[in-house]
């Protein structure tokens, strides 16, 4: 069930109402119900893994309070781990094995075997990991009643694209009386309308152009690979991002804070802060559980550098079966090893020439800077293959060819009327960013507003994602991006 279908218009307001009606001790029960319901509307099979993995890290909470808590913590991740390479990383494996051993001169038939990714595997299996660890570290107690922990890894707000919360701040929530709040629900709302706008307004209407030029690349100039993959970089921002608004917005109408997932990205002025505001459920997932352990920053730069990589290298391939997202982790990883390396000389340069680095100037050239590094690494992102990905950049320098663009521009599947208001919303989407980094959110702004205003521009909104939203036939939704993950 999307977010963005018919379906979940349905759903939502329903289970909502239904939750706000009942006694409080039972509305766990209705929301663990309408969790698992909400998951298996993909696939009922689907429903198995994630019951498996939830009892696994719950007996493991038990097990880690009572004895021998390594070998549970161990155990733990790794039957998780072996669940989520079962499914998601094993033909990748046999892959990759069967041409090591073709470069050895070793014949190895391949055994037929195509397993069906689960949607939001990476993301409950990493939330339920969390919890075990947390548990560990004594950072929160185990939890006693197995329902009530199995509605914490299926909450299905962000139960299959995150943000992937942590078990300190949503378990505890669940033990909360959260009584109707009508300022509360409306700010939600408005959350999940702007997450719909991003989504369908933006994301999906960028996605013609995109997938149309990554599909036929080599048919057109290669300045068109250039501007799709700038385009990918704002599709694939109003697409997760747009997922992860909705999500919030929706746990907030139900009463529940849901930790925030990006922060304007593309406002930042370095790699390093650029991941500090990018699916900041996840980098800080890294950070806490990966980095850290394996030493962060506290043995030594060269150390701190190694982690750095390994720790981005791990992202990349957290990301999907295949080399290109490897190389993309990577790219992102080498790009903060970078930036601490030169650090002294940018310093001593900018000493040198009397720039002051807080002047709007410099701040814009060092966004600007920044966002293409990223989006250079958002090719191998949204390539097929890193085969493919490198062929679109070798394509892409030896036929440029900018002035042929203008001529094929609005065949790209994007007529003229849906190209400029691509670019019009996108200015939208710019102004409302810059808007909030130097004012702070919006939505209090427009709830002070009278009566008439507010809902004028309520109404403006809604009719802005029902009139310019792209949809299929039968308005079919479109799936996000990071279902695939």
């Amino acid at each position: 069930m999307l977010f963005n279908s018919i379906d979940f218009l349905l759903f939502f307001p329903l289970v909502t109402a239904v939750c706000f009606f009942l006694p409080f001790r039972v509305r766990w029960v209705w929301l663990l119900a309408a969790s698992y319901y909400f998951y298996m509307c993909w696939n009922v099979k689907y429903a198995l893994l994630i019951a498996l993995s939830t009892l696994i890290t719950y007996a493991s909470g038990l097990l880690i309070h009572w004895r021998r808590k390594r070998l549970w913590v161990l155990l733990s991740f790794a039957s998780n781990l072996a669940i989520l390479f079962f499914f998601k990383y094993f033909d990748f494996f046999l892959d990759n094995l069967t041409a090591a051993l073709a470069l050895a001169g070793i014949a190895f038939k391949r055994p037929a075997f195509d397993v069906l990714l689960p949607v939001g595997i990476s993301f409950y299996t990493f939330q339920a990991l969390s919890y075990t660890m947390d548990v560990y570290r004594g950072e929160v107690e185990p939890e006693r009643n197995p329902f009530r922990y199995a509605l914490f890894v299926s909450f299905f707000p962000q139960l299959v694209a995150g943000p992937i919360e942590r078990s300190k701040n949503l378990l505890g929530q669940l033990y909360e009386r959260h009584d109707f709040d009508p300022d509360r629900a409306r700010d939600g709302m408005l959350l999940m309308l702007w997450g719909m706008f991003e989504k369908t307004v933006i994301a999906d209407r960028l996605a013609l152009l995109v997938d149309y030029v990554y599909d036929h690349y080599a048919q057109l100039p290669g300045a068109a690979t250039v501007l799709a993959t700038v385009f990918f970089a704002f599709q694939i921002y109003c697409d997760f991002g747009g997922y992860s608004h909705i999500a919030i917005g929706a746990a907030q109408v139900m009463g529940f804070t849901l930790m925030e997932n990006f922060r304007r990205p593309y406002l930042a002025q370095s790699a390093a802060e650029f991941w500090r505001r990018w699916h900041i459920s996840l980098s800080t997932w890294f950070r806490d559980y990966l980095y850290i352990p394996m030493g962060g920053s506290r043995k030594g730069p060269l150390r701190k550098y190694l982690n750095t990589m390994v720790t981005f290298l791990v992202s990349g391939l957290w990301h999907g079966a295949n080399w290109s997202f490897v190389v993309w982790g990577g790219l992102n990883g080498a790009y903060q090893v970078a930036g601490a390396l030169l650090r002294p000389a940018r310093e001593g340069l900018s000493r040198t020439l009397g720039i002051r680095r807080e002047r709007p100037l410099w701040a814009a050239l060092r966004t600007l800077f920044t966002f293409c590094l990223v989006d250079f690494a958002w090719l191998f992102f949204r390539a097929p293959s890193f085969s493919a990905a490198r062929g679109m950049l070798l394509h892409a320098v030896r036929h440029f060819e900018l002035s042929a663009l203008p001529g094929q521009l609005f065949a790209l599947e994007l007529d003229a009327p849906n190209f400029l208001a691509a670019l019009f919303f996108l200015g939208v989407l710019l102004a409302a960013d810059l808007l909030q980094e130097r004012y702070g959110p919006l939505r209090p702004y427009i709830t002070r507003r009278s009566l008439p205003v507010r809902w004028t521009l309520y109404l403006c909104a809604v009719l802005t994602v029902l009139i310019f939203g792209i949809y299929g036939p039968g308005y079919n939704a479109r799936a996000f991006t990071y279902f695939q993950f």
